[in-house]
């Protein structure tokens, strides 16, 4: 049995949708729901989960119904930064390149990051590159060439166009923004490893699944795909 014995119908949707409507906890029983029979077909035919997971929490904020994010201590600004040093980084050498990042910067607005030298951000750890990429988001602050403070108000698709346009900002930082920050709750990252090599281990695949593979598979998840990636990240957390 694959995840696939885990999509929700049409039916199960709208009972769902129904009694929870409007609800602060709408996606946080929706994915317990979801848990629930991803934990039963796992464990039972794959026995990937020698424990138990817990339930998704995307999306569950209650202040991201009002402020449009769901980590509303740090702004948009600072989670893009963030998103920036982490990428193609593994956990630990990530958090230890933030630290020193903060203590070189304090408090990281544009104002400050563009105060910065390229030397001071590379004595923290950044690549050239992603030095680049962190300056060019604070002048694009300061320039107001994206008003990061209205984001959470945008679509999808314009949260992409916006970004995307701007030097080194590519799918996946965006895709991790909108998860992490805004709390989309349909976002596909095919580009990250970490979600192509859950799938495969759910599906007990012999051979990799590229990014475009896996995009097509996901299309049956819809409009709830960070909720499967969100599982498939835990699927390699398990042993």
């Amino acid at each position: 049995m694959s995840i696939q014995a885990c999509s929700f119908t049409k039916k199960e949707f709208g009972i769902a949708k129904k009694r929870n409507r409007n609800s602060g906890l709408n996606f946080f029983r929706l994915s317990l729901f979801w848990s629930k029979k991803y934990k039963i077909a796992i464990s039972k035919k794959q026995k990937i989960f020698k424990r138990r997971t817990s339930p998704s929490t995307l999306g569950t904020s209650e202040t991201s119904r009002y402020a449009g994010t769901t980590n509303p201590e740090r702004s948009h600004f600072e989670s893009l930064v963030s998103s920036v040093i982490s990428q193609q980084l593994a956990t630990a050498a990530a958090r230890t390149i933030k630290e020193r990042f903060i203590l070189e910067c304090g408090k990281v607005t544009p104002k400050n990051v563009a105060a910065m030298e390229i030397e001071q951000l590379r004595g923290a750890g950044l690549s050239g590159a992603k030095a680049k990429t962190v300056q060019g988001l604070a002048t694009a602050a300061l320039e107001r060439q994206v008003d990061f403070n209205k984001l959470h108000e945008m679509d999808d698709e314009e949260v992409y166009q916006s970004l995307t346009n701007l030097w080194g900002i590519g799918p996946w930082t965006v895709d991790m923004f909108m998860m992490w920050q805004l709390g989309r709750l349909d976002i596909w990252p095919t580009g990250d490893l970490g979600v192509r090599r859950g799938w495969e281990k759910v599906h007990k695949l012999k051979e990799e699944i590229t990014p475009d593979a896996l995009g097509k598979k996901g299309d049956k998840f819809k409009p709830h795909r960070s909720i499967v990636a969100w599982y498939c990240w835990r699927a390699i957390d398990l042993d």
